[in-house]
């Protein structure tokens, strides 16, 4: 958590974001200056480990009553107010001193390719924007599917925004439960889309085998060795080898789809490690081929949890050795909060009525302009 500078004045907005990986609520508070758009203060509380399993299960499960639905929505919304008040507080400022907040909310199914393409968050707006007493813009997604795009991903735009910069080639990688990429090329209009799996596949194993969220800094796949045959089979799954727009989620690589892996492999008796390890493999592999299909060497900024993972960074840089690795402190932004400072700046462009430039990043027949405004 970062303090609020006393001498910081005006044009104060709050992103607000869940992902994938279901481990904590990123909440920034951020400023609109002559400087640019940058982040003043962020904080991550972790989600009550009820409300993560009760998402986990809606997420895994695919089926919910309306009853429970309802419900966790609602948690979840006042889980999301409760972490912008306690940002304000642990800040000293007022609720009135922020413009808007931009929240996210929490992906619980993403269908952007069937008869009747649809996304769903959930976390009322109307609730935050209630318990908060600051206006919420949420429901990014759908005006961009609703123009025959993907919806995601989002932050591409962002990236363009912020990290471009004039007669250099970068690329963003941001590494949360899903990877995605943003290519900023100079002079061009921006490039983006998931690559696949980030830490999603290695949370959902090591929680399977160890009851732990996360493989802290590698340790657990450190122990193992990479197994050529399942390597093989993950890789040869379509979704790798699909040219963008495209996007995907939870709803695709999970641990069912793991399991299901290893069962077309006759169920060997592999050991826990080495399948840790393996999944870190795939991560770092699909990565790094989109990388250098879609851009030539330069230097890729890394954000998301998967910046603080030491063996995963590694292995990219050997996969890639004519690229430099940093995470985005490199840019003046912590690796853990620029999707969130993300969906701030999202706010003010809606608040602006400015249209976000996707449509090369999305497929959508036009840049939209993105959300809903939930007055306090």
């Amino acid at each position: 958590m970062t303090n609020l500078p006393s001498s910081a004045i005006g044009n104060y907005y709050i992103g607000i974001m869940s992902g994938t990986s279901l481990d904590a609520i990123d909440v920034v508070i951020a400023q609109r200056s002559a400087a640019g758009f940058k982040q003043i203060a962020g904080f991550a509380p972790e989600l009550p480990e009820s409300l993560r399993l009760a998402l986990l299960k809606i997420c895994q499960d695919k089926q919910v009553t309306l009853q429970t639905l309802g419900e966790v929505d609602h948690q979840f919304a006042l889980a999301c107010a409760a972490a912008v008040n306690q940002l304000l507080e642990l800040n000293q400022i007022q609720a009135s001193q922020i413009t808007a907040i931009g929240s996210h909310g929490q992906t619980i199914f993403h269908s952007p390719i069937s008869q009747f393409p649809f996304t769903q968050q959930i976390g009322d707006a109307n609730l935050i924007a209630a318990k908060t007493n600051i206006t919420c813009v949420a429901d990014f997604r759908r005006m961009d599917m609703a123009y025959g795009g993907q919806g995601a991903p989002l932050v591409p735009a962002f990236h363009q925004a912020l990290f471009a910069k004039k007669g250099e080639n970068r690329v963003i990688l941001n590494i949360g439960g899903i990877a995605n990429i943003s290519l900023l090329k100079s002079d061009k209009e921006v490039i983006g889309y998931d690559t696949g799996p980030g830490n999603m596949l290695m949370d959902a194993w090591i929680n399977k085998v160890a009851n732990k969220h996360y493989d802290k800094e590698a340790n657990f796949a450190k122990q193992g060795k990479i197994i050529s045959p399942l390597l093989k089979q993950l890789l040869s799954d379509p979704y790798f080898a699909k040219p963008p727009p495209k996007s995907t989620g939870r709803e695709k690589f999970n641990l069912a789809w793991l399991q299901q892996q290893l069962i077309q492999l006759g169920e060997a008796a592999y050991a826990d490690a080495d399948i840790q390890r393996t999944l870190l493999e795939l991560s770092a592999i699909t990565i790094s081929d989109q990388i250098q299909q879609q851009s030539p060497p330069c230097t890729v900024f890394v954000c998301g949890g998967g910046a603080l993972n030491p063996l995963l960074m590694k292995r990219l840089q050997v996969l890639m050795p004519l690229y430099k690795i940093n995470d985005s402190n490199a840019l003046d932004i912590d690796p853990m909060f620029v999707e969130a400072l993300a969906f701030a700046w999202l706010a003010e462009q809606r608040l602006f009525k400015r249209p976000i430039a996707l449509k090369a990043v999305t497929g959508a027949q036009k840049n939209a302009i993105l959300g809903c405004v939930y007055l306090a």
